[in-house]
């Protein structure tokens, strides 16, 4: 049989001490995260990420994400132009390969799942 994980009120459960992130562009952004859960292969993590008001780069280039909205608001641009706005209780998928910026509008909280592809 294989067990299952629960998790506490994602909204409230503790990250860490919040540091700089390493991409952004404007507003000398800070981040804290914490994996929940993590694949025995390592190939799956599942975890809640915080970040103050800014714009930073992203990509996908190793894994794909799914990201669900807590709390917080957000614009994602794709190269191509294309504006998607984000909000609690929102859901999105940033498929492998995906490049672009985040423009983080208030204090975000969100759930991610990332994957990556098997090595073998």
């Amino acid at each position: 049989m294989i067990d299952f994980s629960t998790f506490e009120s994602l909204s409230s459960i503790e990250l860490g001490p919040a540091k700089p992130k390493p991409s952004s562009i404007t507003g000398d952004q800070v981040e804290a995260s914490r994996v929940l859960w993590q694949s025995d292969d390592g190939l799956t993590k599942i975890g809640v990420w915080e970040c103050s008001p800014g714009r930073f780069s992203a990509s996908r280039d190793t894994n794909s994400e799914i990201c669900h909205i807590i709390s917080g608001r957000v614009s994602l641009h794709s190269p191509n132009g294309n504006v998607s706005e984000v909000g609690p209780g929102e859901m999105l998928v940033l498929p492998l390969g995906w490049r672009g910026e985040w423009v983080i509008h208030e204090k975000t909280r969100k759930l991610y799942i990332i994957n990556s592809p098997s090595s073998r």
